[in-house]
């Protein structure tokens, strides 16, 4: 006989625990969790645990909306060049180069030229 465990399956984000909890730790919604049994073999099949659930179907490219969002000026023509007009509102942006070639420089005095935008520097 199949070995199995039992976990607990939050019904409105799909999160999995351990145990019971009146409130999901992920979306922070009440009595959403489920008790479900799992097959210890099903898990040692090499899919991950987060691969078995449910998950949306993949979508072809030609299906997604090409939507052009705003954007923020970094007030250096050439740097909103490159970024396509500017940072988008909660992106990250990874800057590259030889040693001395001046990433941080060029970084800083983007920052400064920016009044009124949070930046976060990280080296």
């Amino acid at each position: 006989m199949a070995k199995v465990r039992t976990q607990y399956v939050c019904q409105q984000c799909g999160a999995r625990h351990a145990q019971w909890l009146g409130q999901c730790g992920q979306c922070k919604a009440w009595n959403t969790l489920v008790e479900e049994l799992v097959d210890r073999a099903e898990e040692r099949r090499g899919t991950p645990a987060g691969l078995r659930s449910k998950t949306p179907r993949p979508v072809a490219i030609g299906a997604i909306a090409a939507e052009e969002g705003p954007r923020v000026r970094l007030g250096d023509a050439e740097l909103d060049r490159v970024l396509g007009g500017g940072l988008v509102p909660g992106s990250i942006v990874l800057i590259g180069g030889e040693p001395g070639i001046g990433k941080s420089t060029l970084l800083l005095q983007t920052a400064l030229r920016a009044p009124g935008v949070r930046t976060l520097y990280v080296s």
